[in-house]
């Protein structure tokens, strides 16, 4: 916004400029602005990527006052086209250089929306949105009727200024404010130029913003400015937010406070004019430890060979038909398809965290193949259940009840239901550093929610069976072969517990524990190895199937 008055204008006319866009074609080298009164040329090469040409560039419009609304925008755009190429190879390196650069690039675009100042009695605004840049003019005269200033609003910014008052408080009653957003100075006054303990990580958590009270003789604020800053990532509780201003070399924080913030924006208040910007302040990750990622990558492959051991063998072994392996199989397909599906983002995490809709899309897919996992696990919890407690097969009513193709609806539909509505809640919730769910605004309870529900039920369901099976067991007569039974039923019993993915709960409780987050990642990296130990490799029938199977091998090789 900008105020702005008939005293405050020192060029007698408002000088008329002609837009003259001499190189439309590629191959052309030149861009020039002329006017037809003043006989002001503008001229940058297309080629420019230095920072000597771009400054001589800016260095042209100094003495400019009064410019056109088109031709202002149409200068910064083609100004920050340039820039872009001159960052893109980072030509620009050392922070004196960065800051310096910063700095012009930040008075040169004052000085161009401040042309876009022009008398009025009452009041105007200008506004204008480009992809660098975003900037709003607002200017009152002498006649204004308004009681309370409109609050300036730009896309993930706006601002609240007293203009009647810094009006009231000058010659003539009439006052200007210039508001603008830039969406690429980050790169050139980058948070780490605030000054704070080596060991912390320092994230801009917004755009940088720059508030001018152009043309305007008296610029003492009667009341602090209030800037409402959007994040533009995500939000770690956990860290210390700071709105800064920016003081020629370094972002500080003299005279500005948060007034408010939540996971999706902060309230700023500064008690003068500058450049802003909202910066976040978190503690360094401990340094992973090597053999522990080494661990999980083992395990994790040990887990997607055995799953797919386990898979093979529920498809080309005949299996009686009182055994339901539905549950089984569609857990070794989800968690499969996770595991392999994460282990590969990981590995190529830089090359598809730039692609953010990439990103967000595996997240989604992610987060729908573990909680079809977890649905799974409790549908298999359920049958197991009913096997134990019926000691029979399950009756016709009840094998039509949970035929394959129910459970095939509730396994998938109800993961695909939960991911639908999570992501019609809040799009921007997937998608984070680890291309995962956001942890901020507690949109992980979309994935930890119905896994915890999940897994107290298939708790409670997997102790019920415990009992119920030890119960059965001490009424056996104790006889050696029956031992050998016996202990075979209690490993099963227990490696259950994995499949019925019950060890997930520590992850609830790892909190930094280094021996806890060994255990979480060996037992639930072995699902699959538990599933095809349990079902396949302690199975007679399979282990008859396996031998007639080498048998007709070994007799083809023979003949």
């Amino acid at each position: 916004m900008a105020i702005y008055h008939k005293a405050f204008i020192k060029t007698p006319t408002i000088i008329s400029i002609i837009l003259y866009v001499l190189t439309l074609n590629l191959s052309f080298k030149t861009v020039t602005w002329a006017t037809t009164t003043a006989g002001i040329n503008l001229t940058l090469k297309k080629e420019c990527t230095t920072q000597t040409c771009f400054q001589n560039f800016l260095d042209q419009i100094e003495n400019i006052t009064v410019l056109p609304l088109d031709t202002v925008t149409s200068i910064l755009t083609v100004a920050f086209s340039t820039l872009e190429k001159i960052l893109e190879p980072s030509l620009l390196s050392s922070p004196t250089e960065l800051a310096f650069f910063g700095n012009l690039v930040l008075k040169t675009s004052e000085k161009l929306i401040s042309t876009l100042v022009k008398p009025t009695d009452t009041s105007y605004s200008v506004n204008f949105t480009l992809a660098a840049i975003e900037g709003q003019v607002f200017m009152l005269g002498p006649n204004v009727t308004l009681d309370k200033i409109p609050q300036l609003d730009m896309t993930n910014s706006s601002v609240e200024i007293d203009l009647i008052g810094i009006a009231n408080n000058n010659n003539g009653r009439s006052a200007a404010v210039a508001f603008m957003s830039y969406t690429m100075m980050e790169n050139l006054l980058k948070p780490d130029f605030f000054n704070t303990p080596e060991n912390m990580i320092k994230t801009m958590m917004s755009t940088v913003i720059s508030a001018t009270l152009p043309k305007t003789t008296n610029t003492k604020l009667t009341k602090p400015v209030n800037f409402t800053l959007k994040h533009i990532r995500e939000f770690d509780p956990s860290g210390s937010l700071s709105c800064v201003y920016w003081n020629i070399s370094e972002w500080t924080v003299d005279g500005c406070s948060v007034l408010k913030t939540n996971s999706s924006y902060t309230v700023c208040s500064c008690d003068h004019l500058s450049t802003f910007a909202l910066i976040m302040q978190t503690s360094r990750p401990p340094e992973s430890d090597p053999l522990l990622e080494l661990l999980n990558l083992v395990c994790v492959i040990v887990g997607l060979v055995f799953f797919s051991l386990a898979l093979l063998t529920f498809a080309l072994c005949q299996w009686s038909p009182g055994v339901n392996n539905v549950a089984r199989i569609n857990i070794c397909i989800s968690l499969l398809l996770a595991h392999l599906l994460f282990l590969l983002t990981q590995q190529f995490l830089n090359l598809i965290r730039p692609q953010q809709v990439l990103c967000a899309v595996i997240a989604g897919l992610l987060h729908f193949l573990f909680l079809s996992g977890f649905v799974w696990m409790f549908i298999e919890a359920v049958l197991l259940f009913i096997c134990v407690n019926n000691l029979s097969q399950i009756s016709s009513k009840k094998r039509e009840v949970l035929s394959s193709g129910f459970l095939c609806v509730i396994g998938y539909v109800v993961a695909l239901v939960v991911v639908c509505v999570s992501a019609l809640v809040d799009p921007k919730g997937y998608g984070s550093e680890l291309c995962w769910i956001k942890m901020d605004k507690g949109f992980i309870w979309s994935f930890q929610g119905p896994v915890l529900v999940i897994l107290a039920l298939n708790m409670i369901i997997f102790i019920k069976i415990f009992t119920t099976v030890n119960s059965a067991l001490k009424n056996l007569n104790v006889e050696v072969s029956q031992m050998k039974k016996n202990k075979i039923m209690a490993f099963k019993i227990l490696g259950q517990c994995v499949v019925l993915g019950c060890p997930w709960i520590l992850g609830f409780f790892i909190n930094g524990s280094e021996v806890l987050e060994i255990i979480f990642v060996i037992l639930n990296s072995q699902q699959g190895t538990f599933i095809f130990l349990i079902y396949c490799a302690l199975n007679n029938e399979v282990w008859q199937q396996y031998r007639k199977l080498f048998r007709l091998i070994c007799c083809d090789k023979q003949h």
